[in-house]
């Protein structure tokens, strides 16, 4: 019997490699144990090795990748050929480089590698033009090293060559109001300061230090530490303070000059402060955020100096030249034309602005005045406020941490913060209840006491009210400020549409307003309560709202139900305004709140001005640990517009109203600013 005999698989099945492919791998295999092209790969890692530290400016590094006879061939050690790149790369402010384009290749008659690259990079003055380098590669001690020479700073440079840099300085843009008057400007300035050297020595030197620090109102200690500072000799200015106009040098003093400086000024000071913010010296995290900037440059750090700085700044001009030292010859390397900073029109009154500051100054409070016509912010103020002309011009440490302490939050912009808004609100509610039909301007509801509750599953939790009426019709509630009235008819409208129509408010919205806001809120996480309902009703609960934010909602019962978009930029587009009622439902509502100020009962009665046509409504909001707790904080608030005219739309607050007046207080403090407007 025959019986095939299996082979094993590879005698089974012959394999035939290509000729080409063994001629590859042959090829490769020589090149990998070739000397050349192994030292030609070194040669490479080394070259985009120190290409990568020019990127990265980590010139410390890159001196160690440096021959040592090329160092001493150019007169330079390790640590100085760091500080020459480290003094030219950030006295050009260059920052973005990008390397591209590395090349190396065997030198024909000698040992070493000949290699190439681009950079690319950005200065003070802009984008530089794409430079072309050329470098030798030696070995050291078994390590490729770069032959050091000039020309590999910038490829035009020769030994002793030095790089210059001729500043032309932008001049900051101004901050003006709706008619052109000055909130930030650049000015000229005094800088108040001492000759270490002419200040006498020992007790001779302490009584004179003394004398400065009670003439000039500067802090002994700051005198003291300015000294120490490690740059200052005897015959150095050293600055204490900066000021716009020159105080006159008592006799008795000696070491004390002025030196001239430009300053920024702000002629409205505390009144705008937190609108305008201030500049300051750029700092390392400043540098880190914006690479383009240079170490100590007057930079925009809060308010709208900070978020139009680039702006404001505009573009300084100036050129960087290189001057090569044998002949003098000033070889220009990039020039560019010096950009003055744009001004910034805000839609602010300053005038308005300064009478709302005075009459609210020494309250923890805020005004916001809007142009219901335009959405123009016609006034944006709050208090306490700070000395801004201070903080930008030499605030001593003592003087910041004051500030800073400060328990009532003078650094708070309080018309950008939240707030529950009490019982201006009530203005919502009265339109969504008259919208949806559950309100109607005639309908009554029985109420009895001064307290209410739904039914026994809300436990010990009462609406109250201040004013014990039996039968209550929308005006009536709305004169009268009765909590219980539209706790009612917001739980007769149901949680879901009431929470659905206060949205269109504008709640939840981006205003696009260009300073730190949070949205307002309805809820935390939905109405999902009748006390939470109730609650919201009359402005409490967890409802949340700036005051911008409350005059661009309260905005339609001034325009006939349109809720109208606020800007505080003049040339800033917004969102057309947006009908959110009917024409109606906002006079019916509004008809009711000149009601609330000349009705004898009414809340806003004292708010009465002769020949003055005001619609307006008062609120409280107490702030309880817990609710059902009986007692807490209570802020103020004034909602007051011009029912014939869309001239403006006012919202007063006052913090810590309780057992000063309440809403009383905050009517006092607002009724001037508000009679400017029939003047």
């Amino acid at each position: 019997m025959y019986t095939e005999q299996k082979k094993p698989f590879f005698k089974q099945k012959k394999v035939f490699i290509p000729l080409l492919s063994i001629i590859v791998i042959a090829a490769a295999l020589f090149f990998l144990k070739d000397p050349l092209f192994s030292k030609e790969k070194d040669a490479l890692q080394a070259a985009e090795s120190f290409t990568k530290r020019i990127e990265k400016k980590d010139f410390t590094k890159l001196a160690d990748q440096v021959t040592s006879a090329s160092l001493k061939a150019n007169d330079f050690s390790k640590k100085q050929l760091a500080e020459k790149y480290d003094n030219i790369f950030n006295g050009i402010g260059a920052y973005d480089l990008d390397v591209s384009n590395i090349k190396v290749e065997k030198q024909d008659k000698e040992n070493g590698y000949q290699f190439s690259y681009d950079l690319s990079m950005k200065t003070s003055f802009g984008k530089l033009t794409k430079q072309s380098y050329r470098g030798v590669l030696s070995e050291e001690n078994d390590k490729w090293k770069v032959d050091w020479k000039p020309n590999l700073i910038f490829p035009q440079m020769e030994k002793g060559d030095t790089i210059q840099v001729k500043s032309d300085p932008a001049v900051r843009g101004n901050i003006v109001d709706r008619k052109g008057r000055t909130l930030a400007e650049t000015t000229g300035g005094n800088t108040l300061g001492v000759i270490p050297g002419k200040l006498g020595t020992g007790k001779a030197k302490e009584s004179n230090l003394k004398k400065i620090s009670t003439a000039f109102d500067i802090d002994e200690e700051f005198i003291q530490n300015q000294l120490k500072q490690a740059w200052v000799t005897d015959d150095t200015f050293v600055p204490l303070k900066t000021m716009l106009k020159q105080k006159t040098i008592p006799k008795d003093i000696n070491g004390v000059t002025y030196q001239s400086k430009e300053m920024r000024y702000y002629p409205y000071n505390e009144a705008a402060a937190h609108l305008t913010g201030y500049v300051g010296k750029a700092n390392a995290d400043d540098l880190k955020r914006n690479p383009a900037l240079k170490a100590d440059q007057i930079i925009g750090k809060t308010g709208l100096e900070f978020t139009f700085d680039q702006q404001l700044r505009g573009q300084d001009g100036g050129s960087i030249m290189i001057v090569h030292d044998e002949t003098g010859i000033e070889e220009t390397l990039q020039k560019a034309d010096r950009k003055d900073g744009k001004v910034v029109k805000l839609t602010i009154d300053a005038s308005l602005q300064k009478k709302a500051y005075q009459q609210l100054k020494g309250e923890k409070g805020s005004v916001t005045i809007m142009s219901p016509a335009s959405g123009d912010l016609l006034a944006l103020v709050s208090t306490p406020s700070y000395d801004v002309n201070l903080m930008t011009n030499g605030i001593t440490p003592k003087q910041y941490k004051a500030y800073s302490d400060n328990p009532d939050l003078p650094f708070q912009a309080r018309y950008a913060g939240r707030y529950a808004p009490g019982s201006t609100f009530k203005t919502i509610t009265a339109a969504i209840g008259l919208e949806t039909g559950v309100t109607k301007p005639n309908k009554t509801r029985t109420i009895q006491g001064l307290k209410w509750q739904k039914d026994q599953s809300w436990g010990n939790y009462h609406i109250t009210r201040v004013h014990e009426k039996e039968q209550v019709s929308m005006v009536d509630a709305l004169v009268y400020s009765d909590n219980i009235y539209f706790g009612q008819e917001a739980l007769d409208i149901g949680k879901d549409e009431y929470e659905k129509r206060v949205k269109t408010f504008g709640f939840g919205e981006d205003l696009r307003i260009p300073f730190t806001m949070k949205a307002s809120q309805v809820s935390n996480d939905g109405i999902k309560s009748d006390i939470l309902l109730a609650d919201s009703a009359y402005g409490q609960g967890e409802l949340l709202m700036s005051p911008i934010e409350q005059v661009h909602a309260y905005s339609p019962f001034a325009t006939g139900g349109k809720l109208v978009y606020p800007r505080v930029i003049q040339d800033a587009k917004t969102d057309s305004p947006k009908r959110v009622m009917k024409e109606d439902t906002a006079n019916t509502v509004k008809d009711a709140l000149v009601q609330v100020v000349t009705h004898p009962n009414g809340t806003a009665r004292s708010l009465q001005i002769k020949g003055a046509d005001i619609a307006a409504k008062t609120g409280t909001a107490e702030l309880k640990s817990k609710q059902g707790a009986t007692d807490g904080t209570e802020n103020g608030f004034l909602l007051a517009f011009n029912p014939k005219k869309e001239d403006y739309v006012l919202v007063g607050m006052i913090e810590g109203v309780k057992d000063r007046g309440g809403s009383g207080l905050v009517i006092e403090k607002m009724k001037p600013i508000i009679a400017s407007f029939y003047q």
